[in-house]
């Protein structure tokens, strides 16, 4: 990052401190979570007055050099709780100027007294280069917000409004746009902390640069700092789902020909390797959830569709199936059974649709001779190997990729449930999806792909295919999904 020389005084690399200030439970420990992606900083909760203390939590960047730096220091503050009574004091005290006058009420008693939490605002606002004012939209603009502004204002720092939580069918913005202008504070931002407005992360940065011009560079640095993070985390999610797929597509169980002999038997192998591959999907929705900042289980304060694993999604509904396998036919040379890889003796048998023997035939002779191959060796060993079918894998993708779209899009400030996934991936991210599917096919030979494999440069290349494909996928459904506008 290309850092503007700070002023006079002040050190190169010296980080920027920033005072996140405004009214009890708007969202200030939401905002800072979003922005340092440190899920476990503070708490965030619908109680009032969760943060009693200043905290400081650091917004790190990469030097041109890909050294690590502090770029940005922020303090998140208690809430102020009776600004209307603290400003009428303030105005009482003397000094020559607001700023005085605001030293003036921090060194007198009332700051260690009834005002103590204001106090502990005032004062890291005192501090700062400037402070982002976070206000909860959803409000109605009532005379002890306007009075807070004035307060705020008083202590001569640059003060950037975010407004909060606009999404929001109760939002009041136009109200608080009107007030935020009155009392002179033009430049304002939409910020959702519970589903942040693509892009508006690096917009907080850059407006904030036209607040304060000697960090102008700095800022902007940041600001392309988390563009490029995005971006890669978006091609990290991309590959832990191409990784799901290849190791979905190698998990197999074989099974002794005399554990295979009855209905009662072939119905427990089967709900042994079901349960398999739902432990593995899960597995793939936690390394999400993790990438993206959120918690496994942590269903208390950010509670997503993930946390409730797949209980939503069966990957072995019949219907579902039936409808994957026709898109996942179309353009391609597969026969009736696109991709299926049960054991030709379990006919009717086959993990996803039930499919009849002619039909498996064609699904695995598609695939070539060596899994084929492989399968009638472990036959003539008395053994039946079962697999999950192409369109098995194909539900978990679309589900896994919506879910990870989802993911960017949610805020740590977000409480309640979503409202659930996107409902359906356009066609060209499903066309893509398809040929991420067909990319996952050397890996049917592969037993020895699984979670714990060896170091393989060609399981690597086969990865690499998949998450290139899972990628154009995520592009797609991205570009033609409705994008909130930041400001």
């Amino acid at each position: 990052m290309n850092a503007a020389r700070p002023p006079e005084g002040i050190p190169m690399n010296t980080p920027l401190h920033i005072a996140v200030v405004g009214h009890t439970n708007v969202g200030k420990t939401s905002l800072l979570r979003t922005l340092t992606r440190r899920v476990n900083f503070g708490e965030v909760s619908d109680r009032p007055g969760t943060t009693r203390h200043v905290e400081a939590v650091d917004l790190r960047t990469e030097d041109a050099q890909g050294h690590a730096q502090v770029a940005v220091r922020f303090y998140d503050t208690p809430g102020l709780e009776d600004a209307v009574t603290l400003l009428a004091h303030v105005a009482q005290l003397p000094g020559d100027s607001r700023p005085a006058r605001i030293r003036a009420f921090l060194e007198g008693p009332e700051a260690a007294g009834a005002f103590e939490q204001e106090a502990k605002v005032l004062r890291q606002m005192l501090k700062a280069d400037a402070a982002f004012l976070v206000i909860d939209a959803r409000e109605a603009v009532l005379p002890k917000y306007r009075d807070e502004v004035e307060l705020l204002a008083s202590c001569a720092r640059p003060l950037m409004p975010v407004l909060n939580f606009v999404r929001d069918g109760a939002s009041r913005e136009a109200d608080w746009r009107a007030m935020l202008s009155d009392a002179g504070l033009h430049a304002q931002l939409r910020f959702d902390a519970a589903a942040p407005f693509t892009g508006s992360e690096q917009a907080l940065f850059q407006d904030l640069g036209t607040l304060l011009p000697a960090h102008r560079e700095a800022l902007r640095g940041v600001a392309e700092h988390l563009q490029r993070e995005a971006a890669a985390r978006r091609l990290a999610a991309c590959r832990v789902l191409a990784t799901g797929l290849v190791e979905g597509a190698a998990l197999h169980l074989s099974v002794p020909e005399a554990q295979m002999q009855t209905p009662v038997q072939r119905a427990q192998q089967l709900a042994t390797l079901r349960a398999q591959m739902h432990a593995h999907a899960q597995r793939t929705i936690d390394a999400l959830l993790a990438l993206h900042g959120f918690r496994s289980g942590d269903a208390a304060e950010a509670p997503l569709p993930a946390l409730q694993g797949l209980e939503g999604l069966d990957l072995f509904d019949p219907d579902a199936l039936r409808q994957t396998g026709v898109r996942l036919g179309q353009g391609a040379a597969v026969g009736a059974a696109v991709g299926a890889a049960a054991d030709l003796g379990l006919a009717g048998l086959s993990l996803g649709t039930g499919m009849a023997l002619g039909s498996l035939i064609g699904g695995t002779l598609a695939q070539g001779w060596g899994p084929l191959g492989q399968r009638l060796r472990k036959r003539m060993q008395g053994l039946r190997e079962l697999r999950v079918e192409e369109p098995v894998l194909y539900l978990m993708a679309d589900w896994q990729l919506r879910l990870m779209l989802a993911l960017e899009q949610r805020g740590h400030g977000a409480t309640t449930r979503t409202d659930g996934l996107p409902t359906a991936l356009p066609p060209a991210a499903a066309q893509a999806l398809v040929k991420a599917l067909h990319a996952t096919r050397p890996a049917r030979s592969q037993a020895d792909w699984g979670p714990d494999s060896r170091p393989s440069a060609r399981r690597d290349r086969c990865i690499d295919a998949v998450a290139s494909q899972v990628a154009i996928a995520a592009d797609e459904a991205a570009r033609q999904a409705p994008a909130g506008a930041a400001r």
